[in-house]
């Protein structure tokens, strides 16, 4: 993880219920892993095709095993469909995950595509010839006001060199997919929290990871706190972009109840000042480790799931994470320059603090947890 302060050292909000996990990160969910790919190149004019470089790709690995053959019972929830990720439709028709989930900028969702691709042929030779192809799922958001988005510098062996690092422990920021985006007029990036979700038949996990490319600085809130009115951000704050949600839970639920999880992420977005403007798009991705759907079974399937009545705790447990996450993911990005001289800042961290402990509905205190 990062050396920078994550939301959670600088303050407590009482309005948080439930305890994260020990990482606070989607890899609290035993098998998750996640990798990134930065690529960070050149200065001054932008070049279309040549530069300069500020962006890359971040990975979601499920489990250890191998996804083709052993899938994920997942969901797809479209909040705003500006948007030009792929894989969605079978997973919505499926109810399942067969590659990784790969987070990147708009234009190179294609390449990052056929990075899942040659991942999923070298270990499952079969597709396509014997078998039935794979269904790579890629999230995209337009970094283009830093980066040189045309040239989609990101190719498959990036794709592969993220699947190769993608580890429990994993930076947040401005990395990976999260290297060229802007979030409420200040540098965004990767953010991650998990929470501990009790029910009736046990404690079970969901964490989720974000990619904020989003929202307009008068809009941002923290704590409960209007702190975008007191904040001067960059220029570019119109509040068109994206954000990326993946949520990943051990628990037994089916996708329907996947999809109703993943629904609630919107109410996390709001917390934090997310409108869902026009030109935004806002995609979430959930899966539970919970079950493996064997590829090709032709038994019949058996399982049990969590009832409906218990789904109350990850409802609240996905809205706080993703307002953490989110959060996590501006605290922990770094100022960034970019093409034609554009730079863009890191949240100002002291002064919200400071704004929240003095405004907020909410206690907050100085914390050391993590």
């Amino acid at each position: 993880m990062n050396s920078l302060p994550r939301v959670r050292d600088l303050l407590e909000l009482s309005y948080w219920k439930l305890r994260p996990g020990p990482r606070n990160s989607i890899s609290d969910v035993a098998g998750v892993h996640v990798g990134h790919t930065t690529l960070v190149d050149g200065k001054g004019p932008l070049i279309p095709g040549k530069g300069p470089v500020r962006t890359g790709v971040t990975v979601v690995v499920p489990h250890g095993g191998n996804l083709y053959r052993e899938k994920v019972v997942s969901a797809a929830h479209v909040i705003n469909g500006f948007t030009k990720a792929v894989g969605l439709v079978q997973v919505e028709e499926l109810g399942v995950i067969e590659s990784p989930i790969a987070l990147t900028n708009t234009l190179n969702v294609g390449l990052v595509a056929d990075g899942l691709i040659e991942y999923s042929i070298r270990s499952n030779p079969e597709i396509g010839i014997t078998a039935p192809t794979v269904n790579p799922v890629v999230l995209e958001c337009n970094d283009g006001y830093l980066n040189d988005i045309q040239g989609r510098h990101v190719k498959q062996h990036h794709v592969l060199e993220a699947l190769r690092r993608a580890s429990e422990d994993f930076e947040e920021g401005s990395v990976g997919a999260g290297t060229g985006t802007i979030a409420f007029g200040f540098k965004g990036g990767v953010g991650t929290s998990s929470r501990i979700v009790p029910t009736a038949l046990g404690s079970y996990v969901v964490g989720v990871l974000v990619q904020s490319n989003f929202g307009r600085l008068e809009d941002l809130i923290v704590g409960g706190v209007p702190v975008g009115k007191f904040l001067k951000g960059s220029t570019h704050s119109g509040g068109s972009g994206s954000i990326n949600v993946v949520v990943a839970t051990n628990a037994p639920l089916t996708s329907r109840q996947l999809r109703r999880v993943a629904r609630r992420v919107q109410s996390g977005l709001a917390r934090v000042g997310g409108y869902v403007y026009h030109g935004s798009g806002e995609v979430v991705v959930a899966f539970t480790t919970a079950f493996r759907v064997r590829h090709g079974a032709r038994e019949l399937a058996s399982f049990s799931a969590l009832p409906d009545e218990e789904l109350n705790n990850f409802f609240r447990g996905v809205v706080e994470a993703v307002e953490e996450a989110v959060l996590n993911s501006m605290f922990n990005s770094t100022t960034m320059d970019g093409r034609d001289g554009r730079v863009v800042h890191q949240i100002p961290v002291d002064r919200v603090v400071e704004l929240v402990e003095k405004h907020g509905a909410a206690s907050t205190n100085r914390s050391g947890s993590s």
